[in-house]
């Protein structure tokens, strides 16, 4: 179950963007749209919208695209063009081309950097996380420091080393799953693949 979303963004690898942090918060406050930027950011070229819809309902549904149902991708379809591909290019972040009916990402989609931390509802954040071990390692310092039974054959170099080991293994588990819950970076979006 999903309970909670986290969302961050960087700005990319040229550091900068002309949204406002407002504006992508914004954007990706609806589904639909994490959705279709997910879509689009895995596209290596321009996407026809009939295409965006049936993967957007497909993820909805739980579904493989070959098992949308043309009543389920209409309502997707209508909703994409009526309110939420105007809204992203409004927003400079996609374009569309009406004649062809196709929707290609900007430079601005391109270098916009999206995580998306889902959490269920018993896991905790990762910036709960190092909270905790921080504490675990300043409790652990006071243990030794104090001599308390148990600690006292322990250094302060000992727990320096165990807090720069955890702090090291933690950070690189991170640093694996925060690129797997980047938008664009796996076949479906991290809130489905959260959920399976």
């Amino acid at each position: 179950m999903l309970s909670t979303a986290t969302t961050t963004y960087g700005a990319g690898r040229n550091g900068g963007g002309e949204l406002s942090e407002d504006e992508i918060f914004k954007l990706l406050s609806n589904r639909r749209r994490r959705f279709v930027i997910h879509a689009l950011k895995r596209a290596d070229e321009p996407v026809e919208v009939s295409d965006l819809s049936t993967h957007v309902t497909a993820w909805e549904r739980g579904v493989d695209p070959e098992e949308v149902r043309y009543e389920d991708r209409r309502n997707v379809y209508s909703t994409l063009q009526r309110t939420h591909l105007p809204k992203l290019e409004e927003k400079n972040v996609v374009t569309i081309d009406d004649e062809e009916n196709l929707v290609a990402p900007t430079p601005e989609l391109e270098e916009l950097d999206i995580y998306v931390e889902v959490l269920r509802s018993r896991e905790i954040p990762w910036s709960l996380y190092y909270v905790g071990l921080a504490g675990l390692a300043a409790s652990l310092l006071l243990a030794v420091a104090t001599g308390t039974p148990g600690f006292a054959g322990l250094e302060a170099i000992d727990v320096g080393v165990f807090t720069a080991t955890v702090f090291g293994i933690s950070s690189v588990a991170h640093h694996v799953i925060g690129r797997q819950a980047r938008l664009g970076n796996t076949e479906k979006p991290p809130e489905i693949r959260r959920r399976e």
